[in-house]
């Protein structure tokens, strides 16, 4: 049986020969009601107290549940962006690789073909300078052969002016001694 602090109140005892004193009980009664009047309200009170923490409780929780799953997300976030980060700079060295070989390779290419040239215009210059060498040595064999000439025809035209004395060697045959311009 549940006793409030009404019960108590209103409880009326039946009276018989040597019994309690009705004030008293009456008294002790309205100090047992007061007291279980208070401690009922205070019992509300916990109670109420007791629903507020646990809804904080509970809120508390679902907040960290929800930290848990945006820490996981956020990790795992981080450890996508890593390895996208790690995925790129790997294609971009392997791109800048790719690009150094090509260039290399351009550059050699290049380098191969410049020898080649260099190598054929040392065997013209060498062709140019034996043809050089060679007209010049025909030319000098020509300018000589050209100045013995003109000497020679100096000196026979010398001698075709001068007055020869009779029996003088080195006449021609056939010498008259006439001098005849324009023959020899």
């Amino acid at each position: 049986m549940k006793v409030t602090p009404l019960d108590l109140r209103q409880t009326q005892f039946t009276t018989a020969l040597r019994g309690y004193e009705k004030t008293e009980v009456r008294a002790f009664l309205a100090e047992a009601a007061d007291e279980l009047e208070q401690a009922l309200r205070e019992i509300d009170r916990l109670k109420q107290a007791v629903l507020r923490i646990e809804e904080a409780l509970e809120e508390h929780r679902e907040r960290e549940v929800s930290l848990r799953n945006t820490l996981l997300t956020a990790q795992r976030l981080a450890d996508q962006i890593r390895e996208n980060a790690e995925q790129e700079g790997r294609m971009a060295i392997r791109e800048a690789e790719s690009r150094a070989d090509l260039l290399l390779q351009k550059a050699q290419a290049r380098l191969d073909e410049i020898e080649r040239e260099i190598h054929e215009l040392k065997l013209r210059r060498k062709d140019v300078e034996a043809t050089l060498e060679a007209s010049v040595s025909a030319l000098t064999n020509a300018l000589e052969f050209v100045r013995a000439k003109d000497q020679t025809d100096r000196e026979d035209k010398l001698l075709l002016h001068r007055p020869r004395q009779a029996g003088e060697v080195g006449q021609p045959q056939g010498w008259s001694g006439e001098t005849k311009l324009g023959t020899s």
